[in-house]
């Protein structure tokens, strides 16, 4: 006699979900972002990645052992993309040997400096009252900038700062502002007139600064010495980069002490300036050099702090005046940072 048959047939057919009889792991295949329980959630997100990294891990395996495979008939390797290769093309991008650019820059404000004709001399003052904490960064700028020279604020306004330095023959006026005992701002002022502003100084940019780390607290970090450091300017690309660049580039003197083997580095990327202090230092290597058997020369950095990132804000034409100057350039966040690939220098 045949065995009856359940009633209602199967289980689909009740209403009810069937059995996953196979007993095969199902992948987590979405983001799990949807799962109310914190718990569930956060254990399922590890699932998530962990397996997104298996699956990346193969198919570069797979990748490999094709072109292995291929030999040279291999495709190239694929350029990943970034922010930097995707960017926005900039109207004001500058040519590298532009002829235009070439003449514009022999005139400017900065262009004695950069022939070495007129050596900088920089005043450093603070906001007023201070924090003990600020006064470590100041050490280390002193240690960075030759001819760089810490004055009291007390109660003067900057206006009056800026009389004085240029009274005393200082070339350029730098004021730190900070936020919980950490340095975040910097104002630098061109005092010295110039031609090219009209016989006025000018001009005036500050600088958001961010990621201060003092050279006590850099790894393997080495003294600087006395000694003028060469100068690094590197991904200053458009017009407003290069006079940005070209105003940092000021604030050093031109006549590099090279026995010193000391760098400033002022390196722009997606419109961040990151600031370091290296010497580079020579070693005797493993291998021998096949011609005269003595062991290669091999070169190394070392750095020796402080590390800072800056970001410009704004650039006035002439010496500091919030009421009555006139901006260059102003960053407003709303109507210029449309696109996270829109940079300005």
């Amino acid at each position: 006699m045949a065995p009856s048959k359940p009633k209602g047939g199967h289980a689909s057919l009740q209403g009810k979900k069937p059995a996953n009889t196979t007993k095969v792991k199902r992948p987590v295949t979405n983001n799990p972002g949807r799962i109310r329980n914190k718990l569930k959630r956060s254990e399922m997100y590890g699932k998530y990645l962990l397996e997104k990294k298996a699956q990346k891990r193969q198919s570069r395996i797979q990748r490999e052992k094709e072109a292995e495979a291929l030999g040279e008939d291999a495709p190239k390797r694929a350029t990943p993309r970034t922010l930097d290769n995707t960017r926005e093309s900039e109207a004001t991008a500058v040519q590298p040997e532009d002829e235009e650019i070439l003449a514009d820059e022999a005139e400017d404000e900065f262009a004695p400096y950069f022939s070495d004709e007129i050596r900088p001399k920089i005043l450093l003052t603070t906001r007023p009252c201070p924090s003990a904490e600020l006064f470590h960064f100041i050490a280390d700028l002193m240690r960075f900038f030759p001819q760089l020279y810490y004055y009291p604020r007390k109660s003067y306004s900057v206006k009056e700062i800026c009389t004085f330095g240029s009274n005393r023959k200082f070339t350029h006026l730098i004021v730190l502002s900070e936020k919980s005992k950490v340095c975040n701002g910097m104002l630098i002022s061109h005092l010295r007139p110039s031609t090219a502003a009209n016989g006025l100084g000018g001009p005036t940019a500050f600088f958001k600064v961010s990621n201060v780390i003092p050279s006590s607290d850099v790894p393997n970090n080495g003294s600087a010495t006395s000694h003028v450091p060469e100068l690094n300017l590197h991904g200053f690309t458009t017009r407003l980069g290069h006079r940005a660049g070209r105003f940092l580039g000021s604030l050093f003197p031109h006549n590099a002490q090279f026995q010193g083997r000391q760098v400033a580095t002022f390196h722009n990327q997606r419109d961040f300036i990151f600031v370091r202090h290296h010497r580079y230092v020579f070693e005797e290597g493993r291998e021998l050099n096949k011609e005269n058997g003595k062991k290669k020369t091999k070169a190394r950095l070392q750095e020796l702090g402080p590390r800072f990132t800056m970001k410009m804000r704004w650039l006035q034409e002439g010496t500091f005046d919030t009421q009555f100057g006139e901006y260059e350039w102003f960053h407003k966040r709303k109507e210029m940072d449309t696109t996270r690939r829109k940079f300005h220098m």
